[in-house]
């Protein structure tokens, strides 16, 4: 029997196909996956100081102000790459600024691990938050756009392979430890950097493939057609010109497109993803990230009780991160975001008012919840909420405005945590923060928007709601027949 040839006429074909699929399979999983791996290098990138982050204050002579902007510094950065990658992305595709934000992060990691000054690492962490802050924008866009609509949710495995990733940092860190190499194990941390984002680098380079769904928008349906032929092992071909539909709204401003997310039905969506996005920086980088420090304060200060101790509490975000994409379908990621906002207040509470009066096996258990009920809740939703929330020629520069928030809330965080501690104490400081989770709940409560929860699709939003429905169903005898072999 002769091959199918499955023609496009428009991006609504390309979506149907896509969502008609019964998994992330062959090629496109292989992508998914790798940029996915994008986002392990991004949190391995950020982690890794903070596993030697004692040690490099030693190394250094580091005063409080020094930490501070030494550890906020990439995010303050990130702040100006998270958009301009998303712009990037939006005007050239995804796979090119992916690729560069590689060669940036092992740029980044070469100067700081051989940085002979303080000034030198700042460098190298100019270099490192330009490569997390093009990088995040633009994986998130191509996991939403390889992902069929029924398994949304899944987008939330990002922080899985984050919590994955600092957990192997903190690893290392135990193992660079074990060879004696004193004050300098940061060094051979960063350096890890290097060699990850080299092999990274190189699978990206081989086996990434431009999205067909940002294509299609774009109106090159016969490049779409090329890259689902190569991604999903069935022909593909561009429809005759007279046959093709147009495309729906098509936003052609460039960087003025950010504008749109601000107005009409994007707006409440942009409110809500930036609130998630925020808030969970904050809560994360002011706590989760210096946990290694935290765990010294409630453990003691030698190097390896303090790290098995920050070990532990991440473990649990690793759990809460895999286990996210569930919460995230059975309960939306709204509600997901809310219910965990509201737990990590009532841990920062617990740990404000009791932490120097709670027991050992309670010193190890609050922080270990605060990261499940974080992980598992508002800090894989910020960046799903933006990447499923805006059509495909707007969804990488949402994702950067978005992310730039987000980076500000971060280099807040980092900031702060440091200089707050020695000025009111560790446990003031947990209560001054648990502020942040209060409001970012109650807001979440209040917007009704959720990806998960609509038929809409946002990359042909007016044919909404029946879209999906209709498109799958015309289309679905050629995908049956499409599986033919000659």
């Amino acid at each position: 029997m002769k091959a199918v040839i499955i023609r496009l006429r428009g991006i609504d074909d390309v979506i149907s196909f896509i969502d008609s699929r019964p998994g992330i399979q062959g090629r496109a999983a292989v992508i998914w996956w790798l940029a996915l791996g994008g986002l392990f290098l991004d949190a391995f990138s950020n982690s890794a100081l903070s596993a030697g982050l004692g040690a490099m204050t030693k190394d250094l002579k580091l005063t409080a102000t020094d930490v501070a902007l030494l550890t906020s510094f990439a995010s303050w950065v990130a702040i100006a790459f998270n958009p301009i990658g998303g712009a990037m992305a939006d005007r050239w595709g995804r796979v090119r600024p992916l690729i560069l934000a590689k060669v940036l992060a092992i740029v980044g990691a070469l100067l700081v691990a051989f940085a002979p000054s303080f000034q030198t690492i700042l460098i190298g962490r100019f270099f490192a938050g330009a490569a997390y802050g093009i990088d995040f924008a633009i994986a998130m866009a191509v996991l939403a756009e390889f992902t069929p609509a029924r398994f949304k949710s899944r987008l939330n495995t990002w922080q899985g392979m984050w919590y994955a990733a600092v957990c192997t940092n903190l690893l290392l860190a135990l193992l660079f430890y074990s060879w004696n190499v004193g004050d300098s194990i940061w060094r051979y941390s960063v350096g890890m950097i290097a060699i990850l984002g080299a092999a990274l680098f190189a699978l990206q380079f081989a086996f990434l493939v431009e999205s067909p769904i940002w294509l299609a928008r774009k109106e090159r349906l016969d490049e779409a057609a090329r890259a689902m032929s190569r991604i999903y092992g069935v022909t593909f071909a561009a429809a005759a010109l007279e046959e093709r539909h147009p495309v729906l709204n098509q936003a052609r401003r460039g960087l003025a497109n950010v504008l749109l997310i601000f107005r009409g039905v994007y707006l409440p969506r942009t409110i809500l993803a930036a609130t998630v996005q925020i808030g969970q920086s904050i809560q994360y980088f002011a706590i989760g990230w210096y946990l290694p420090l935290i765990s010294a304060a409630l453990f003691g200060k030698e190097f390896v009780f303090a790290t098995l101790g920050a070990l532990l509490f991440n473990v649990f975000g690793i759990a809460g991160g895999f286990l996210s994409p569930a919460i995230g379908r059975a309960l939306g990621l709204r509600r997901a975001a809310a219910f965990g906002f509201a737990a990590v207040f009532v841990m920062l509470l617990i740990l404000g008012l009791f932490g120097d009066k709670l027991p050992i096996w309670a010193a190890a258990i609050v922080p270990s919840l605060f990261i499940l009920f974080h992980s598992g809740g508002p800090g894989a939703n910020g960046k799903s909420l933006s990447s499923l929330s805006f059509r495909g020629e707007l969804r990488a520069g949402a994702n950067g405005v978005i992310g730039a928030l987000g980076s500000i809330g971060a280099a807040v965080g980092l900031l702060i945590f440091p200089i707050f501690r020695e000025r009111y104490g560790l446990n003031n400081t947990f209560l001054i923060l648990s502020a942040v989770p209060f409001l970012a709940s109650l807001i979440c409560f209040s917007i009704r928007w959720d990806p998960t929860r609509t038929t809409i699709n946002p990359d042909n939003e007016p044919d909404a709601p029946q879209f999906a429905a209709d498109r799958v169903g015309a289309l679905s005898p050629i995908l049956h027949s499409a599986v033919a072999k000659p």
